[in-house]
């Protein structure tokens, strides 16, 4: 049994909370990494709102409007990532497949393990402690790591279907997943963490974000 078999018996997880730890910054930050809740963007910022929060925030904003976002190179990964989704919302379909961001969830003993790692270099950690780390100065290793779980993953998503429902709720203690943030919807795969670190599809992109994640908890640690 490999990724997709756990994927479908995902469907029967018993988790319904999107809220997986006790502090609320916490949950906001961990439901703010994949994009797909733009009133949380809305409550966060402060009116007026700057170039590109404009464009996202309007409900005015076609298709064109939000495509100036996407195609801005100063935009950040998740600016991309919400005005893809705006278009899909409007019936807009992306111009071309580009993977944006990659979210590894690890359901453990205390708690959920997360990393996520975008495609301009930045990264967001939460430890199942609660603790946080928020990487936004991109250096030469971790751009390396990040092109290294990128490319690893883009192979995955060319063999896997986008998810057509709202998201699903943390992984339970024991599951890991892996969700993928592209210009044409979310994808993902779930299992038990030690059948999808051994599984030929899902251990390379794994096995590269562990190591994304150590470099940057050592980085974190350097800094103290």
């Amino acid at each position: 049994m490999g990724l997709f078999s756990f994927f479908k018996k995902s469907s029967e997880q018993v988790n319904t909370s999107t809220n997986p730890y006790k502090d609320t910054a916490t949950n906001q930050i961990y439901n703010l990494l994949f994009c797909d809740k733009l009133d949380l963007y809305k409550a966060n910022s402060k009116e007026p709102n700057p170039y590109p929060w404009d464009i996202l925030f309007s409900e005015s904003s076609s298709g064109t409007d939000l495509q100036k976002v996407i195609d801005d190179s100063t935009s950040e990964s998740r600016m991309k990532v919400l005005a893809y989704n705006r278009q899909l919302a409007i019936g807009h379909k992306p111009s071309k497949k580009e993977l944006l961001a990659v979210i590894v969830e690890v359901g453990l003993d205390n708690g959920l393990d997360v990393l996520a790692s975008f495609s301009d270099g930045t990264a967001r950690y939460i430890n199942q402690t609660e603790k946080i780390i928020i990487w936004e100065t991109t250096d030469e290793k971790s751009n390396e790591l990040t092109k290294d779980l990128f490319l690893k993953s883009q192979n995955i998503v060319n063999q896997i279907g986008a998810w057509d429902k709202p998201r699903r709720p943390a992984p339970t203690k024991g599951n890991v997943r892996i969700t993928f943030l592209a210009s044409d919807g979310l994808y993902f795969g779930e299992g038990p963490i030690d059948v999808l670190f051994n599984d030929p599809l899902a251990s390379p992109a794994l096995t590269s974000a562990t190591n994304l994640m150590k470099y940057l908890t050592e980085k974190s640690l350097e800094t103290k």
